[in-house]
């Protein structure tokens, strides 16, 4: 038998907690930060894609800049329909 009084084990003060949380709050935001950037690139990929010629966002484009106020026309009934859904 040890004759010996356990010591407590000293609990971690509030700079190593404050660190620590830090620590784990930098690396979540590198995470989220991450898979923003591979989200938009996906999109970035998708647009250019589209606006290739032929599809569909080139020739929207095309339609817009040969008659802008009936697309426009166009646009606002669209919103009108769907906001009457709602």
């Amino acid at each position: 038998m040890s004759t010996e009084i356990p010591q407590p084990t000293p609990q971690p003060g509030i700079a190593v907690r404050a660190i620590d949380a830090a620590t784990d709050v930098s690396n979540t935001i590198g995470e989220v930060a991450g898979g923003l950037r591979a989200a938009v690139d996906r999109l970035t990929y998708a647009f250019d894609e589209a606006r290739k010629p032929g599809r569909p966002l080139s020739t929207v484009a095309a339609i817009t800049r040969e008659a802008p106020l009936a697309s426009l026309f166009v646009a606002f009934l669209f919103g009108v329909a769907v906001a009457r859904r709602r």
